[in-house]
Formats: structure tokens, sequence, C-alpha cells
């Protein structure tokens, strides 16, 4: 790590360890509340669900066509997204220059660019885990990117964009612990935040769930001693451990975590619109461009768009 990468993560930790008192819009200045939404009957049925194809298929280019929802966002004058900001590497706050930035937010940007032609007509809004949905559901958000598994429970709720990102549920231990594993911690404390199915794994390997707001928030847990590990996806756990070398990840891939874009039911052209920008970043090398600059290392191919209809 060089001097200047080192004064960085000094700066970031302790920001991203009290982003909740941070939370908040950044961007635009906020849109009056909205009414919830009717939603549509359109259902899917959890024991045919794949996750990984489940998404509407691209009509072709991204268009606005008159009268779609991307062209009342385009009227309005900014999208308005929800993420995280103490995600390192996904959706975390710059303290350097107080921007929300990652690889959640690079996605975001491409769709502000498709529909306004500049990325930076976005409307940031910071949510937690817990509010994803509902934000969604109420329409507080157009969309939300927020390294949001795919699952068919939340299927039911929402659309997503097909997969942008595969990531894998693992365990964050300090490097002081024996376990080596999730089946190492049967009766002892795990921490993941609410709203994130990693609590269900947790309790599945017979220890105990803790539930906080933030990812930040296990990590001081984590080093206070409070709980034993932190089990999520392995792509956030990197980010922790980037965060506090006393920590390290162990154990084999316990889930398949596929990430999408929400979106609301109501919109499916926006979910059409939304893919296929989502495929011209994985062919003209800027999904390959934002892996190499957030998360680094051996850059895999993206994951390939697979369409329910």
């Amino acid at each position: 790590m060089n001097a200047r990468a080192a004064r960085w993560l000094r700066v970031l930790v302790p920001v991203l360890a009290t982003s909740a008192l941070a939370l908040g819009t950044v961007g635009a200045d906020a849109a009056p509340g909205r009414a919830p939404a009717a939603h549509t009957a359109r259902v899917t049925s959890a024991p045919s669900c794949n996750p990984h194809a489940s998404s509407l298929r691209p009509s072709g280019p991204p268009q606005v066509t008159p009268g779609s929802f991307m062209a009342k966002i385009r009227a309005r004058g900014y999208l308005i997204a929800g993420v995280d900001q103490s995600t390192y590497h996904f959706g975390f706050l710059n303290p350097l220059n107080g921007q929300i930035e990652g690889f959640d937010i690079d996605m975001i940007r491409a769709v502000a660019q498709a529909i306004f032609g500049n990325p930076n007509k976005v409307q940031f809004k910071a949510i937690t885990d817990a509010q994803r949905i509902p934000d969604v559901l109420s329409g507080a958000v157009d969309i939300v990117a927020h390294t949001m598994t795919i699952t068919c429970t939340r299927l039911q709720q929402v659309d997503f964009s097909s997969v942008y990102f595969d990531a894998a549920q693992r365990v964050l231990v300090l490097k002081s612990s024996p376990a080596k594993s999730l089946a190492d911690l049967k009766g002892q404390k795990g921490c993941a935040t609410t709203g994130s199915d990693s609590l269900s794994v947790i309790a599945k390997a017979g220890a105990v769930p803790v539930a906080v707001p933030y990812w930040t928030d296990c990590l001081v847990l984590l080093q206070q001693g409070d709980v034993a590990a932190i089990s999520t996806d392995d792509s956030i756990l990197d980010g922790l451990a980037a965060q506090d070398p006393s920590t390290m990840l162990v154990g084999p891939r316990l889930t398949d975590e596929p990430y999408g874009l929400a979106i609301s039911r109501q919109h499916p052209e926006f979910v059409r619109f939304v893919n296929a920008v989502l495929q011209q970043l994985r062919t003209n090398g800027q999904w390959a461009q934002s892996y190499a600059h957030w998360i680094g290392g051996v850059v895999p191919a993206p994951p390939q768009a697979q369409y329910a209809g």
C-alpha cells in the first residue's frame, strides 16, 4: 500500500464507522415525498424462480421513448437512486471529496448517462439494507444499487435488472480467531445488517445472528469483541478487510449472491432500459474498467445476461 492509499484509508475508516450519523440525501435537493404506488399483480413463483434469469430482455439500445418512465425522469431533471454510503468498493462516502463512489455508483451513473447524456444527473439517497425494498415500493427512489442480491422472495415485491455482479457469502473474523468457517461459530455471535439475507444463513449454521443497520457497525462490534464474526457477501467483506488489516476472510463460499438493480414493478420499460445499459457496459469495456478501478485484482468476465422474458 502506498502512502497516499494508507492516508486515504486512515481517513475512510472512522468516517464509514460513523456513517449512520451522516445518513441522508447526497446530490440534488430532496424530492417531495410521494404516496405509495399501486402494484401490479404479476408475481414470480418461488418454486420455479431462477434469480439469474428473472429479468426482462432489452427491447434494443437504451432509448428514452415519449411517455415512458425514463421520459418522466428526464423531465424531472435527475435520477433518484437509493445507494449505500458505507460499503467500501461498492458504495461509500469518500471523505476526501464528499462524494459517494464505488462500483454500484458507476452502474447508476451509466443509467443517468443513458437518460440525460450526463452521468452526474443523479440524486443519491443513502439508505440502509432494510430500506431498499420499501423505498422502491413507495416510489421514494427510481432505482436501488446497494449490493442487493436477487432472491425469489424479493422478486415477488420488486423487479430486478439482469445480474451485474456475482458474489458469495463468506465469513470475516479477527486473525487471532481459531475459526476457519461459519460452522466453527456455533453458539457464538455473527453480525449482519437488518434486511440482509445473510442473517438467515448465520442462524442456520447455529450461530447467533446480531443485526445492525450498517456493515461498518459490524466491523466496530468485531473490533470490540462483541461479535465473533461478520458473515455476508465476500464483496462486502473484502472492503471491511481492507479497512482493518487485523481481519481475514475464512471458509468456503456459503451461498450464491447475484446482484441486481432493484426497480418498481410498475415500470417494466425502465427495467428493459436499464438492462440495455448494462449490456453496453459488458460489451464496451466499461464494466471491466469499473471492476479494475474499485475492486482490483484479476478482472473476471462480466456476468452474462439471462432473461425471463
